[in-house]
């Protein structure tokens, strides 16, 4: 049993309050998911040519201005460091693919959480406040976020395994449910050169997803191909740069709800998450259809 939560900002004044609204949400899915929380916050773009990645050390150490004056020598060009408790957003010229092989290789304690122009991510183990009161998330501003709150079952409990899981740039899944088939989606990536970071069966949907869209499809017609491709129960909330997706399993096993108004959409998998929103009790409420693909996006109406 885990908790998924999502907000969509129709109503660009809110976009300095998206931290605040969020966090009730995120926190009412406290005892659906105790071990490890986590979320993705979608940002104004950074500048032209820039790139950021979301870098994580955990427990270890980490010199940032030792690695920002070494990555001057290795890769020419300008990165700057925002600090966050043990995290840090690494904004830069050079080519995020490349950074992110060559910290693989040099300062391996670093992890890459994500990458692309406007998602920030962080994720910890423990309860879902300590976690939201480490990261100040609060005060994120954003059009919109993608939460998660997890009670493990399929695999350990490790900053690893929490979610939001990324893959490509710009792209965040969340998952309440189990997939009874994630080695052989796995296995089937594997032989394409798609390299796993973790053993959670929800980093096989990810990269499913995300590998079908590298090779062209939209993100409705990647879902499509997902429901043929995933054996299991689920309910998946994804967050592009300028959207959010949900879709749940055929049996439509695990809860969902959604409110939507003027204003927002939101998501989450009770509805006392969603109680403490402005405007939610004149919302439009509803469950999900199982198999049904729900999309939203950025600056839309309605």
């Amino acid at each position: 049993m885990c908790g998924i939560v999502g907000l969509l900002l129709k109503n660009p004044k809110l976009k300095p309050q998206l931290g605040s609204l969020m966090l009730p949400m995120l926190i009412g899915m406290t005892e659906r998911g105790p071990d490890s929380a986590g979320l993705a916050v979608f940002t104004d773009p950074v500048k032209k040519n820039w790139q950021k990645l979301n870098l994580y050390v955990g427990k270890s150490a980490c010199d940032w201005k030792k690695l920002k004056k070494v990555l001057l020598d290795v890769f020419p060009g300008e990165h700057n460091f925002e600090i966050i408790s043990n995290h840090a957003v690494l904004t830069t010229t050079s080519s995020p693919l490349a950074l992110k092989a060559w910290l693989k290789e040099h300062w391996p304690q670093i992890h890459v959480l994500c990458m692309g122009q406007v998602i920030d991510l962080y994720k910890e183990i423990g309860l879902p406040a300590k976690i939201a009161k480490q990261y100040g998330f609060e005060r994120l501003q954003g059009t919109h976020v993608v939460g998660h709150t997890r009670m493990a079952t399929e695999s350990a409990v490790t900053p690893e395994n929490a979610h939001p899981y990324t893959a490509g740039e710009d792209f965040c899944l969340v998952h309440n449910g189990s997939l009874s088939n994630p080695y052989g989606v796995r296995r089937k990536l594997e032989k394409l050169g798609i390299e796993f970071d973790g053993d959670c069966d929800t980093e096989a949907a990810c990269r499913f997803l995300e590998y079908r869209m590298r090779e062209g499809d939209n993100l409705e017609k990647a879902l499509h191909a997902g429901f043929e491709e995933f054996d299991g129960f689920y309910t998946f909330l994804m967050g592009t740069a300028d959207s959010l997706a949900l879709v749940r399993d055929p049996f439509a096993c695990k809860p969902a709800v959604v409110a939507e108004t003027d204003d927002y959409v939101a998501i989450s998998s009770e509805y006392r998450s969603l109680a403490k929103l402005p405007g939610v009790a004149n919302a439009n409420v509803f469950e999900p259809k199982p198999e049904h693909i729900y999309v939203w996006r950025t600056g839309t109406v309605g």
